[in-house]
């Protein structure tokens, strides 16, 4: 990779009009950007912050992230699980992640908090630890997922298997417990 950029501020830019250069960004902030089908393909963003950015639809093929954090951000869709693996690390506070994929993605401690995830794909990653507090994981797939030690409080919509998904440790809400048991379709009353 020959272009690298570090600590500079994205601010309002609409990349879906204008491209985005293919480089590494190291401690770099995006605020109110637009990436929405826009092609992120083969860049490494280190350390990198985004703030209220569209990413609906982006192309992340061969991206990396590392220890990248999104905030309020939109990623419908986003194809986690095409990005480069090695040393992927990312954090989730009241994003978006509808129809996102981290399938077979290894995604211990990471915070999805707050968050929208309606029908995301977590079949056979690893998330222990992970933090889904507070988050709507309606249709959410979790299938072969290691979830041991994963913080469930306050998270709603949710429908997990204990038998084909390792929970040792995870916390649950009491009022949310009907998601562990849906397959049994028994009636638990509050």
């Amino acid at each position: 990779m020959e272009k690298y950029i570090e600590g500079k501020l994205f601010s309002g830019i609409n990349f879906q009009e204008k491209g985005f250069d293919i480089a590494e960004y190291e401690d770099c902030t995006f605020k109110n950007c637009n990436f929405s089908e826009a092609s992120l393909e083969h860049c490494e963003f280190i350390e990198c912050h985004f703030n209220d950015c569209d990413f609906s639809l982006a192309k992340i093929r061969n991206s990396a992230f590392r220890d990248s954090h999104f905030n309020d951000c939109k990623l419908l869709g986003a194809q986690f699980c095409d990005c480069k693996p090695f040393l992927f690390s990312a954090n989730f506070i009241n994003c978006n992640l509808n129809l996102a994929s981290f399938y077979k993605m290894k995604l211990k401690a990471t915070n999805f908090s707050g968050s929208i995830l309606h029908e995301t794909d977590f079949a056979a990653a690893n998330l222990s630890q992970a933090n889904f507090s507070n988050c709507d994981l309606l249709g959410a797939i979790f299938e072969n997922t290691l979830l041991e030690k994963a913080n469930f409080q306050n998270a709603i919509n949710f429908t997990i298997d204990p038998e084909n998904n390792p929970l040792k440790g995870a916390k649950f809400s009491s009022h949310a417990l009907a998601g562990l048991l849906q397959k049994y379709q028994i009636i638990i009353s509050y």
